[in-house]
């Protein structure tokens, strides 16, 4: 895919983001939309962190990673959501909030792998679970996820700054996308294309086969267990979980691993909101709607609050 022509021009210093332009009779709603949605998912995900920090009782391996996983979104929420508001990018910025969120999408692909490590070792080994899952290793797995998303990304952003953009320079997006901003570079952009589309596949395709096995050996743990209670108990330990990965994973395999040319740009958008936005905002409420730990817990929290307040 040779896009040599244009390279002698000016370099652009920076990027429009022309976000849901295509729509514009709905720029005032998307806006009110997109701040009540991020003040929600800021809310929600910041009350999940302080409960679980709080409450000697969730100081489990568990809510540690779901803590992680609350921490993470609120970073990529903050890294979409909040330059939304702004149409215009500098070519630096844009790079940094693809960096940003490339990291954490892929930390999160890996957390989400933990997670249902995590529940594989506490239904199909609960003797062992203690031992195998104790402080140290939920902090290496989680150190491991972060790490890996922010080194492995540097290595997609470093081919991605080497690219010269000297043609048009709006995005027809709501943020720098890297599949967008291929398509604006004037180089040739095929080492780039194979590079992300190896990267996205490894990060999507296997932690979403890990899961998947993990979740095969618990489901025929949880159909070995003789009380109905029993088999309940388990499942909704792994629930919202599955939830959230069907949610994450099928759009962020739908978006960056099928070709592209099956996609039309309003899909593209759709299809990024629901991992970008969507996602994020439901994470607190899935993991504790139904969870009576995590609502006990909360009382707690609020009762101190409010006893606090009152001295004051």
């Amino acid at each position: 895919m040779e896009k040599g022509e244009g390279e002698n021009q000016t370099a652009i210093t920076e990027f429009i983001l022309l976000g849901f332009g295509d729509l514009p009779e709905l720029p005032t709603l998307l806006i009110l939309v997109f701040l009540v949605t991020y003040i929600v998912t800021m809310a929600g995900n910041l009350l999940l962190i302080a409960v679980v920090v709080t409450d000697q009782h969730l100081h489990t391996a568990m809510y540690f990673f779901l803590g992680n996983l609350s921490f993470l979104e609120t970073c990529y929420t903050s890294t979409i959501l909040l330059r939304m508001l702004d149409n215009f990018i500098s070519f630096t910025g844009c790079m940094m909030q693809f960096y940003v969120f490339g990291a954490l999408a892929v930390a999160e692909c890996l957390l989400l792998t933990v997670m249902s490590y995590d529940r594989y070792l506490a239904i199909c080994k609960p003797l062992h679970y203690m031992t195998l899952m104790d402080g140290k290793v939920c902090t290496q797995l989680s150190a491991g996820s972060w790490a890996s998303g922010f080194v492995g990304t540097s290595i997609t952003i470093c081919l991605l700054s080497n690219l010269n953009f000297s043609g048009p320079n709006e995005i027809d997006h709501f943020f720098c996308d890297i599949t967008s901003l291929i398509k604006l570079s004037c180089s040739d952009t095929y080492l780039v294309e194979i590079m992300v589309f190896s990267f996205s596949s490894a990060v999507s395709l296997i932690p979403f086969l890990l899961i998947l096995t993990s979740y095969i050996c618990i489901l025929k743990a949880i159909l070995r267990i003789p009380s109905d209670t029993g088999r309940q108990k388990a499942f909704s330990t792994c629930s919202s979980h599955l939830i959230i990965v069907s949610t994450f994973y099928g759009t962020l395999i739908a978006m960056y691993v099928v070709p592209s040319s099956d996609h039309t740009l309003v899909l593209n958008k759709v299809i990024s909101l629901l991992y970008t936005v969507v996602t994020p905002m439901l994470n607190p409420i899935v993991y504790s709607l139904k969870n009576k730990e995590f609502h006990e817990a909360l009382k707690k929290l609020l009762s101190a609050v409010l006893a606090a307040t009152r001295k004051l």
